[in-house]
């Protein structure tokens, strides 16, 4: 089983804000963040590039659904993602 780390690294006393890390099996991503989603596979109206120059993306939401019927599931567990 995949495991997940939280460690809550600041609380602002005059509000409700929080940063923190997610530790994955992937690796760490720092909060609060922007996390584009992924419809049938892909981020769209972005290139790759710009999700990594501009947009600075630590993670992508993918629905595992839409993943397993395109690319799927030889595809992702070739990548190490499944």
């Amino acid at each position: 089983m995949a495991a997940l780390e939280f460690d809550l690294q600041h609380t602002d006393p005059l509000s409700k804000a929080r940063a923190g890390r997610m530790i994955t099996d992937h690796g760490e991503i720092l909060t609060p963040i922007f996390m584009p989603v992924g419809t049938v596979g892909s981020v769209k109206a972005v290139t790759q590039q710009q999700l990594q120059t501009e947009v600075n993306a630590q993670i992508i939401l993918g629905n595992t659904y839409h993943l397993y019927l395109r690319p799927g599931l030889e595809i992702l567990e070739a990548a190490g993602a499944a």
